[in-house]
């Protein structure tokens, strides 16, 4: 399909939105934003401002809809904006998002380091070179052949990981390269890894390995916490990029571990499907490994505290629900 949409001036995009019903009380400050961020980036938060139409049964969306699908209702997306939308909640929008993706980032980053020490440190316990070694790890992460490509998982992690040690500018690696060679010991070699390269070794490592570190966190299923780990991966992964982040879709979505075994967990059990597909029970996660990692830990606070300047949406029918928030969250122990 030929792409035939034209070239806008700054001026032009904003007209557009003016006669498309968005309110501009700023014209200056609006083109500004324009300039400095751009339409196609703000366009992901005044999105849920524009109208949408009532149920619809055409094939094909008509010229200026966008077809979505809710259940399973076909309804449509107008160019128009609803009564009250203005540019200025966009703009709103965006900096508490910005906000969002700052605060997250500083958690994982922090939950990152202290899970490399976890693995390295379990699994450097058996050998120095564990992460080599396919008879210290799952069977099906380090035996099981990929039928296309004919190579395991533990073949391609450690491809990615090479990768990584061949990028790497840091003095600790040019040492240990120069003075010892090759293989790096596992406490040396995990100061490089990223947060995917380090929850893919933890998915696979052998369950008692991986139970161990999850009791560490008040989990007793080492599966479940890998999965919280490929989850937060995957939130790093949207922070990392710039992506609109409060109300994403997480795709994936992690383990709920058994009820009673993670107080705060257990209202999510039972919960609407949103809930689980929504940053909020990954901002959670990201808490309460922290309170682990670092029991002086002021983030929960820093976190509840960002979630109470959420912008005022009402008149737009947005507000914390669209991150997954369930009631009674500002009542926990931040």
């Amino acid at each position: 399909m030929a792409y035939e949409k034209p070239w806008k001036s700054y001026e032009d995009q904003l007209n557009q939105l003016i006669q498309r019903r968005l309110v501009v009380t700023h014209r200056t400050k609006a083109l500004e934003y324009l300039e400095r961020i751009g339409y196609y980036r703000l366009s992901g938060y005044w999105f849920p401002f524009r109208e949408r139409s009532g149920t619809c049964c055409p094939l094909i969306a008509p010229i200026g809809r966008k077809k979505f699908k809710r259940g399973d209702t076909d309804r449509f997306v107008l160019d128009t904006f609803k009564e009250g939308a203005s540019f200025q909640n966009a703009v709103n929008l965006y900096v508490f998002d910005k906000k969002l993706r700052l605060l997250t980032m500083d958690a994982l980053e922090r939950i990152e380091i202290g899970l490399r020490v976890d693995i390295s440190h379990s699994l450097g316990k058996k050998d120095s070179f564990a992460y080599l070694k396919p008879e210290l790890l799952f069977d099906g992460f380090a035996k099981k052949l990929d039928e296309k490509t004919g190579l395991t998982e533990h073949h391609e992690w450690l491809s990615k990981q090479a990768a990584l040690i061949s990028r790497s500018k840091e003095e600790f690696i040019k040492h240990n390269k120069s003075k010892y060679g090759f293989p790096l010991p596992i406490w040396v070699v995990c100061e490089i890894w990223d947060f995917g390269t380090m929850s893919t070794l933890f998915a696979g490592m052998m369950e008692v390995d991986q139970d161990a570190i999850a009791k560490k966190y008040g989990v007793s299923n080492g599966r479940v916490f890998a999965s919280w780990l490929r989850s937060l991966n995957y939130l790093r992964n949207v922070c990392a990029h710039h992506s609109r982040l409060w109300n994403h879709n997480i795709v994936d979505q992690p383990k709920l571990s058994h009820l009673g075994e993670v107080t705060w967990i257990d209202p999510f059990h039972g919960n609407a499907p949103h809930s689980l597909a929504r940053p909020f029970l990954l901002l959670c996660i990201a808490k309460h490994l922290l309170s682990i990692i670092n029991p002086c830990s002021e983030w929960g606070k820093r976190l509840k505290l960002l979630l109470l300047e959420f912008p005022d949406l009402q008149h737009l029918g947005l507000n914390l629900a669209g991150m997954g928030v369930i009631d009674g969250w500002e009542q926990w122990d931040w």
